[in-house]
């Protein structure tokens, strides 16, 4: 088919929220830069487009099997009749991968060209999504949009992506739950350019903070998450990370809700380090008993003035100044140990 033949019957589903905040669409944003260098190589003089263009269609497209004399093995031949919808029209069919190429060849000189298509029928939206992760699994999409659509995908996935499923569906009910400290701080690819002003923190700081502490033997969150069922208690995850975290922004309203730069305490290091705490504070306290707010408060009390999330120096790292707590193993690991120290040997005297 050609750039133009295409773009007349399928549409780009854009991950985005609807207004009761149900997860639409799949497909990332159109990264300009990438589809300016396909528009420059295709304008440059003859060129390949060796990538077919993937499709879902829709049911009211048709496949009809020709009437061949001899008998057809392996592929069927036939005539595949895609409607080409009204101007403004909702489209029939959908491109599951090849959306930057595509896009690409439409502002090019080359709208004529014809590119391979590769096409399957799926009017769900879940069966498409299903298959747009597992056709880029190999590729580099970004990591926020990986784990938003994780949540939405039913069918098993391989184990590295089923893992971060939970978390990534534990997080989305944080940043989208008033009474969570995380409401609208969480940066998620579905949102808009205007929520994602005030959204400070990487969902993967999150998610790999959860993750953490739902497959470790230690972690609060561990008893919560039965792999061998496959059951997963949502609710008392929900309780226990809103108490603390929500104990956490009480603790540090001055380091609260800034961007990085400004607070180690909204950094990937700060966010993962506190979940280390979190498993040992909350290890002993009931989330669900009206007086655990004010006691996680006093738990972490204990470590308020070790921290320097927005100036000074950290003493037990060897006097580190506030801003070079980096997001790397190491550095999320030494600080860890440091606020577990404090809490151990304060929490003694």
């Amino acid at each position: 088919m050609t750039a133009n033949e295409l773009l007349s019957v399928a549409g780009i589903a854009h991950v985005s929220r609807d207004r009761v905040g149900k997860l639409d669409g799949y497909q990332r944003p159109e990264v300009r830069r990438h589809v300016r260098n396909i528009v420059e190589y295709l304008d440059s003089g003859d060129v390949l487009f060796p990538n077919s263009i993937i499709i879902a269609l829709s049911e009211e497209s048709d496949f009809e099997q020709a009437k061949l004399k001899s008998p057809q093995v392996g592929a069927t031949h036939g005539t595949l009749h895609i409607p080409v919808p009204a101007e403004g029209a909702r489209k029939t069919a959908w491109v599951v991968d090849g959306q930057q190429r595509l896009m690409a060849l439409s502002k090019s000189q080359k709208r004529d060209m014809l590119v391979p298509v590769n096409a399957f029928f799926a009017s769900d939206v879940a069966m498409q999504r299903d298959q747009f992760l597992r056709i880029n699994s190999a590729k580099p999409l970004p990591r926020g949009l990986i784990t938003e659509l994780l949540p939405e995908i039913a069918t098993k996935l391989p184990a590295k992506l089923d893992a971060r499923r939970v978390p990534s569906m534990v997080c989305d009910i944080l940043n989208r739950d008033d009474a969570s400290a995380f409401y609208g701080l969480i940066h998620r690819p579905s949102m808009t350019k205007t929520a994602k002003r005030f959204a400070v923190i990487a969902d993967t700081s999150v998610i790999q903070m959860i993750q953490t502490s739902l497959t470790s033997a230690t972690g609060c969150l561990f008893p919560y998450h039965n792999v061998a069922m496959g059951t997963t208690d949502l609710q008392g995850i929900r309780e226990i990370l809103t108490v603390y975290w929500n104990a956490v922004r009480d603790t540090f309203p001055e380091a609260w809700g800034l961007a990085p730069r400004d607070s180690r305490l909204m950094h990937g290091a700060g966010i993962r380090a506190l979940g280390r705490v979190m498993d040992r504070v909350m290890s002993n306290i009931d989330a669900a008993d009206p007086k655990a707010p004010s006691r996680v408060r006093r738990e972490l009390a204990i470590i308020r003035p070790a921290c320097q999330w927005t100036e000074g120096s950290w003493e037990g790292l060897r006097g580190l100044p506030w801003n070079e707590v980096q997001n790397t193993p190491s550095s999320i690991r030494a600080l860890g140990d440091y606020l577990l120290r404090v809490y151990r040997d304060r929490g003694r005297a």
